[in-house]
């Protein structure tokens, strides 16, 4: 590197040099039988790849500072490969996660050698998909995970219980060992300069290359990829291709996920698209397949891919659900409705109690590396505390293909209240599947740039980002919202006070009300595709 810091590369290198290389830099040790594959699947295609711990971490030297070095040691790798006698001086890059989101940060540094960029299930800026200000909770599993140089064993830590702890700067000591990173990123609950040098998606248009943006329905950070697709697309970057599967954070793993079988398409030649899509950006060949459309989606319910001009998708029209109810929407067991007629004039609002230490349940795996699925929340709707609103029985199929978005009116008397939503399709037999969900917190209603101040009893127009789905609704099945307060581990619990986040350790109840009349309609707005 630039500052005489080594870092250490395979290279699994093809026959016929100079070839154009493939870069991917890890956290998670560039020596695996996964990564393995990746490297001789694209050797095998006539690539060169250049498989690299990233700084501090693995056989590389320096310290490890999440994201912080990536962009420049990104540059420098790249740069080195193409000027290698086995690399024709053009390179590409790929990953997921970690890896992807390194990538943009790269890409920002313009090397001169980047033709393309193969990102995979990629994070997004600060506070885009936790809007808490606090890390979630669960990511002290990664910073255990990636703590030292190798990767540590995570197994025999009780990572659920873990995330009740409190405060949550102490989640480290918790779980049996110290991180100085989980502890000053704590420390950070606001947009404020620290974050800087780990954001790309507030300047993703000063980026210029070919892209294939990879992820699935349900991974947990799936709300960057169409993101950056979307954004890469308007800033008229030529080349850009959107795949989105009905996978997890470990994409095209096959074709079941939790309870439900997405059948046998749901599974791809997964290194066939992207070496195609190396070949046609990096070599400048021609597709050889039917597929010329820039998106290729998965539709749930349907079980079958669908190929679509843009993101979000031509010709998508917008229908909205309103909220019902006679003031008694509690669990599933209640009142709550959802239907297309506005409401009346005049409607008693939705009343809850949020306590802290009683949390609603985000169905999850004990670990960070799948956080969520299409779990059943049939369970969990039995709460008072989670308001239920469902359509009738729908008659004909309903595609809703797209971001998902809540607008509602929320009044609360603590000092503070979050707004959690969740879009579930019931299944006849009861199966409430999770699609999508999104928090507000109240204190972050206009932005992560400073906290705001909240007035007990005031209501507020909170607009909730659900993230995106693409569902068919078959007959028979309906609509359905949650609303909450909580969503725990997912999301670090609000205690509703004015302390600090990071280092309070007691809360107070928030009586939250949820208003639904016809001057403060609250209402659930859904992408809808022509069946």
């Amino acid at each position: 590197m630039r500052d005489g810091t080594t870092l250490a590369a395979d290279l699994v290198l093809p026959q016929g040099e100079p070839v154009p290389a493939v870069v991917m830099r890890t956290p998670y040790g560039r020596s695996s039988e996964r990564g393995a594959a990746s490297a001789d699947a694209f050797a095998k295609a006539g690539y060169a790849a250049v498989w690299v711990d990233v700084r501090g971490r693995g056989d590389s030297d320096g310290e490890f500072d999440p994201y912080r070095n990536d962009g420049p040691d990104g540059f420098d790798v790249i740069e080195w490969a193409a000027e290698q006698d086995w690399c024709d001086g053009a390179v590409a890059t790929y990953g997921g996660s970690y890896p992807g989101r390194i990538q943009w940060l790269t890409a920002l540094q313009r090397p001169p050698a980047l033709r393309a960029m193969i990102v995979l299930v990629t994070p997004s800026d600060p506070f885009v998909e936790n809007t808490t200000g606090m890390p979630w909770p669960m990511h002290i599993h990664w910073y255990r995970m990636t703590d030292g140089r190798a990767m540590q064993y995570t197994e025999n830590v009780d990572w659920l219980a873990v995330c009740q702890h409190r405060p949550l700067a102490d989640l480290d000591q918790a779980a049996g060992f110290q991180s100085s990173l989980w502890r000053e990123e704590c420390r950070h609950q606001t947009l404020d300069e620290w974050w800087e040098p780990v954001r790309y998606q507030h300047r993703i248009a000063e980026i210029d290359v070919p892209v294939l943006h990879i992820s699935g329905w349900y991974d947990d950070e799936e709300i960057g990829t169409p993101a950056n697709f979307a954004a890469m697309t308007a800033a008229g970057r030529a080349g850009q291709r959107l795949l989105m599967g009905p996978w997890g954070h470990d994409v095209n793993a096959g074709r079941q996920l939790g309870d439900l079988d997405f059948g046998h398409d749901s599974v791809l030649d997964l290194d066939a698209v992207m070496i195609g899509f190396l070949d046609e950006t990096v070599r400048g060949k021609a597709l050889n397949n039917d597929t010329t459309s820039a998106v290729r989606v998965f539709l749930m319910g349907a079980n079958r891919w669908l190929d679509l001009d843009g993101w979000p998708p031509p010709g998508m029209q917008t229908r909205t659900w309103y909220l019902h109810s006679d003031g008694h929407a509690n669990s599933r067991y209640g009142d709550g409705r959802l239907g297309e007629a506005s409401p009346a004039h005049r409607s008693s609002p939705d009343e809850w109690v949020h306590d802290p230490d009683r949390p609603v349940p985000f169905i999850t795996n004990p670990s960070s590396a799948q956080i969520g699925g299409p779990d059943d929340y049939a369970g969990v709707e039995s709460r008072a505390d989670v308001l239920v609103y469902t359509s009738e029985p729908l008659t004909e199929p309903l595609d809703v293909v797209g971001p998902v978005r809540l607008i509602t009116h929320v009044a609360t008397s603590a000092a503070d209240t979050d707004v959690c939503a969740k879009l579930l399709d019931v299944h006849p037999n009861g199966f409430a599947q999770r699609l999508c969900d999104g928090l507000v917190r109240l204190r972050y209603r206009n932005g992560h740039e400073a906290a705001d101040t909240v007035a007990p009893g005031t209501v507020y127009k909170v607009e909730v980002v659900m993230w995106d789905t693409a569902q068919r609704f078959l007959p028979g099945h309906r609509i359905r919202l949650e609303v909450a307060s909580s969503a725990h581990p997912k999301f670090a619990v609000n205690l509703g006070t004015l302390g600090d986040q990071a280092e309070s350790t007691e809360g107070v109840l928030a009586h939250n009300a949820l208003h639904h009349d016809a001057g403060r309609p609250s209402r659930l707005i859904l992408p809808v595709l022509p069946t």
